[in-house]
């Protein structure tokens, strides 16, 4: 019998192209992927993928159970977005604040998504280097903070949303751009470009210079992300940002990018959210758009098991 977890499992294959990544999307080994597979083309009597192919490519026979999976589940969704209204009532609000300046390029596709599933839900969000969102959460100020840099606060519960690559962004020509990952000692004489926040909450001082005792010769700061690009192609420093923010600058050949260390740093982004609030209806479907837009549309990150 055809059952829900298979068809989130061909739209886990289809976004990713890889069994080893889909089995990180449906949070599954690789093994148990393999085997739910292999036992549903059982059942149905025919295979649903081309054998060997990469990146990983359908069967007509796939095809059409994947046209399936698109309407069931979106039918799902909508169902269960539909009873937590009538259960729990439309109307809230939900004011967020952004600690993680780079994430205004995902987060506005999934608030508009959100108006329109939720409209009597009072929606606004801040943003801003000088602004303290967390303390804003504990006061009520606002009601959600995208950050990736939780503190322990009494009163506060972070979701945890999804996990991705820290980069560092090189000159095509530079001379570390012919390593296959960098040190923390490789960057002991180098100008680092980052956004003016504390250094402590710079994923690239908390995780990988500080804990190896190593400082940069020069920290330059700059608001805008286009801005630090530019000032990496031009050999000005180097610096380091989400690996969805730094694809589509690789992609136009602008820069390079090296892991940091040999199997790279991996921080994750939360929201956080007070604990009286975190049940809440209108709240957890937001949480949950974020999950499925960012996994669906952003390269390279990968979910969270809780």
């Amino acid at each position: 019998m055809l059952e829900i977890r298979h068809l989130r499992t061909l739209i886990a294959l289809r976004d990713t192209g890889s069994l080893v990544e889909a089995a990180d999307r449906v949070c599954v080994t690789q093994s148990a992927l393999s085997h739910q597979l292999k036992e549903l083309e059982a059942r149905l009597g025919g295979e649903l993928f081309v054998r060997k192919s990469r990146p990983l490519r359908f069967s007509e026979a796939g095809k059409r159970l994947l046209r399936l999976a698109e309407e069931v589940l979106k039918q799902i969704d909508t169902a269960e977005r539909d009873l937590r209204k009538l259960f729990h009532g439309e109307a809230g609000r939900l004011y967020m604040a952004i600690e993680c300046h780079s994430c205004f390029n995902w987060l506005m596709p999934t608030v508009n998504e959100f108006r329109n599933q939720w409209p009597a839900v009072e929606l606004d969000f801040s943003g801003g280097f000088m602004f303290e969102p967390l303390p804003a959460l504990v006061q009520g100020e606002v009601d959600l903070v995208v950050t990736s840099d939780p503190q322990p606060l009494k009163g506060i519960e972070y979701e945890p949303s999804f996990s991705y690559e820290m980069q560092i962004a090189l000159a095509k020509d530079h001379p570390l751009a012919s390593r296959a990952y960098l040190r923390p000692e490789d960057l002991r004489d180098q100008t680092i470009i980052t956004y003016p926040v504390e250094r402590e909450r710079l994923d690239i001082f908390q995780y990988f210079l500080d804990p190896a005792g190593i400082s940069p010769a020069a920290v330059r700061q700059s608001e805008l992300t286009l801005m630090m690009v530019q000032l990496v192609a031009s050999g000005r420093g180097v610096c380091a940002l989400p690996n969805w923010v730094l694809a589509e600058y690789v992609d136009q050949a602008l820069i390079c990018v090296r892991p940091a260390g040999p199997d790279g740093v991996w921080p994750r982004l939360y929201a956080a959210v007070r604990e009286e609030q975190s049940g809440l209806p209108f709240v957890q479907d937001f949480l949950a758009l974020v999950r499925a837009h960012c996994l669906n549309k952003l390269p390279g990150v990968r979910p969270v098991q809780k």
